[in-house]
């Protein structure tokens, strides 16, 4: 089965407004993509600015609004920081957002890494792991035990990180492992570690999931460590079609390069998405 193909949207930086996530929203919607996801972040201190700089829309309140005007686009979040938000609001507002949509949204979920956010909202950097675990449990648990989420809308859990732990907290509480941005034989390996970590815990293997950093080039990228995702139109296209083959579930693909001209003119980007709309046929065939 070919997998669903999602876009995950600036909400963040420069002419980012009201109207430019529209705009991406309806394009994603128009060129075929499954699935629409947003990033996190709730304090710009100067190491988040230097990466995501304000605007920055907080994704659960995107995702909602977008809910109530884009009727098929899965949506969700790739990835919302566990430690900054009181798992029982994260429980109760995912689950009020699965069934709002009617049963579209994606829990995406990571530690995060920003040293001064996690200062400024007073949670400890070194426990983010910890917390993370601490914090899953407890989501599962209250969706699990509670009678109007119980009975409601499922959420999907997809955990992030490339790391042993991201995998292992992956086996333990999600349904699909997000690693993010690694080259094929990084994501070879991962699933290789990821089944002796389900086989380890005697779980399920979550689904794979992968983001994807897009970065379509006119001359073909060389080396082990290309990611996936990068290079020609035929390299990005061999790419999903291995990817398919290695069972994705769902691809997710990020365009932000880190160049804050691309978020205040999104053309080149939305180029970019529209290639890869045209590729469905390869992976229906490699699948």
């Amino acid at each position: 089965m070919a997998p669903r193909l999602g876009v995950n949207m600036p909400n963040f930086g420069p002419g980012t407004s009201r109207a430019r996530l529209a705009d991406w929203a309806d394009l994603t919607e128009d060129l075929g993509y499954d699935l629409l996801m947003t990033s996190d972040h709730l304090v710009i201190t100067p190491d988040v600015a230097e990466q995501y700089p304000a605007p920055f829309f907080e994704p659960l309140t995107t995702l909602a609004w977008l809910a109530g005007r884009n009727e098929r686009l899965v949506l969700g979040t790739t990835v919302l920081i566990l430690p900054y938000r009181h798992p029982l609001q994260v429980a109760r507002v995912a689950a009020n957002l699965a069934e709002l949509s009617g049963g579209r949204f994606v829990l995406g979920v990571g530690i995060g890494w920003a040293k001064q956010e996690f200062a400024v909202l007073g949670v400890d950097h070194g426990r983010r792991g910890a917390l993370s675990d601490e914090y899953l449990a407890t989501i599962r648990r209250t969706w699990r035990e509670t009678p109007e989420f119980r009975d409601g809308a499922r959420v999907p859990v997809w955990v992030g990180g490339n790391s042993a732990a991201g995998r292992r907290r992956a086996v333990r509480f999600g349904d699909a492992w997000h690693p993010i941005n690694l080259p094929l034989d990084g994501l070879r390996h991962g699933l290789d570690a990821l089944r002796q970590a389900a086989d380890q815990e005697d779980r399920p293997m979550p689904a794979f999931a992968p983001r994807l950093a897009l970065r379509i080039t006119d001359r073909p990228v060389d080396g082990a460590d290309r990611p996936a995702g990068t290079g020609t139109e035929d390299q990005v296209r061999d790419d999903l079609v291995e990817l398919t083959r290695l069972g994705a579930e769902s691809i997710v693909f990020d365009t932000f390069t880190g160049d804050m001209a691309e978020i205040a003119d999104p053309q080149p980007a939305w180029r970019q998405l529209r290639a890869i709309a045209g590729l469905r046929g390869a992976l229906t065939a490699g699948s």
